[in-house]
């Protein structure tokens, strides 16, 4: 399958790009600046230039899929959460709609869904994130949204809790995260579905047949 990751000069984004073109995926790995196309050096990744504050429609050309990871993070001001959580996000959504893609895919996070009871500094991270959850919902998308708990770069063990709504936060590795990206990919049965991820007991692919 042809597949953008956008946000892939992240640490999940770099990861999923690997995952990916190792099962043979064709990857489209966008960054915003040159010098990080050199950190991509798979035969199957092609790393583009594109940037979620610009014009960014060149990178959609012949994409089935497209995974979401890009994030300003919880620590940059308002602004920047807005342009690159929200408004990016946005962006990406429509004209995923407009080149017809086959499945979008959005890293969120846990709390999404209620900014406002969210650690104080996070707070308006989680609402952008929860503002372009939405928006992906009430697109015409098929549509898979993850939200992680809280990111940790232990390796993992593929091992993870996935449920529409989880009763504790917890954490999980970043590895984890890109592997069950993966494993969405062309899963019928995480079609418009959202939901929370911790490290857990279940192996990847039965968490994700449980929901």
């Amino acid at each position: 399958m042809n597949v953008l990751v956008i946000g892939a000069n992240g640490n999940i984004g770099k990861m999923t790009c690997n995952i990916l073109a190792d099962q043979e995926h064709s990857v489209k790995a966008m960054v915003r600046k040159k010098e990080q196309q050199d950190h991509f050096q798979h035969e199957n990744v092609t790393a583009v230039l594109g940037d979620l504050e610009q014009n960014f429609e060149h990178v959609f050309e012949g994409i089935e899929a497209v995974i979401f990871t890009a994030g300003s993070g919880g620590h940059t001001g308002p602004e920047k959460t807005d342009a690159v959580d929200y408004e990016g996000a946005v962006k990406s959504i429509q004209l995923a709609q407009k080149h017809h893609v086959k499945q979008f895919i959005l890293v969120s996070s846990i709390g999404a869904d209620t900014p406002e009871k969210g650690p104080e500094g996070l707070q308006h991270y989680l609402e952008a994130k929860g503002k372009a959850d939405q928006e992906l919902i009430n697109s015409s998308l098929n549509y898979t949204i993850l939200r992680p708990g809280a990111l940790t770069d232990e390796d993992g063990m593929g091992m993870i809790e996935a449920k529409e709504k989880l009763n504790e936060r917890g954490s999980i590795p970043r590895a984890d995260v890109a592997r069950t990206l993966a494993a969405c990919l062309g899963n019928e049965n995480v079609s418009r579905k959202v939901f929370e991820l911790i490290e857990g007991e279940l192996p990847i692919q039965t968490a994700l047949e449980n929901l």
